[in-house]
């Protein structure tokens, strides 16, 4: 891409310029990245009431979340005049069943709809669909 270096393994992670992200919306910024955080072991690296950031511990990939006093929920699976899902995350896991119920634990709900054996369709707290998944 232009006006972005490419990546360099060797440079240290803080000090490195190609870091890439997703951004959620949500009610409540550092609840969801609280959530996040439990769920995949990621450290908050910033958190404030508009907004959060988390990382996996390698690598230079983050997910942020911001606040949005006017959030609505998506809808799963999608209904005709309702909020869409814009997109989802996805993480693969080796074992299915625990890692479903962490989520649960952690106050993900499971979705009705589940399209595929080997993929459970979760909704993080603020109601963003995300995807635990068998790989293979």
């Amino acid at each position: 891409m232009r006006g972005r270096n490419d990546a360099d393994e060797t440079t240290d992670r803080d000090s490195r310029v190609d870091w890439w992200g997703v951004v959620l919306e949500a009610p409540n910024a550092p609840e969801l990245a609280h959530f996040y955080s439990d769920l995949l072991g990621w450290e908050i690296s910033k958190e404030s009431p508009k907004g959060a950031a988390l990382a996996p511990a390698n690598g230079v990939a983050y997910l942020a979340i911001q606040t949005n006093e006017n959030y609505e929920r998506p809808t799963w699976p999608d209904e005709a005049g309702q909020q869409q899902m814009m997109m989802h995350l996805d993480f693969e896991v080796t074992d299915l069943d625990a890692a479903v119920e962490h989520a649960l634990e952690l106050g993900a709900q499971q979705a009705d709809h589940q399209p595929q054996g080997n993929v459970r369709v979760m909704l993080d707290p603020a109601g963003h669909p995300f995807c635990l998944y068998i790989g293979g």
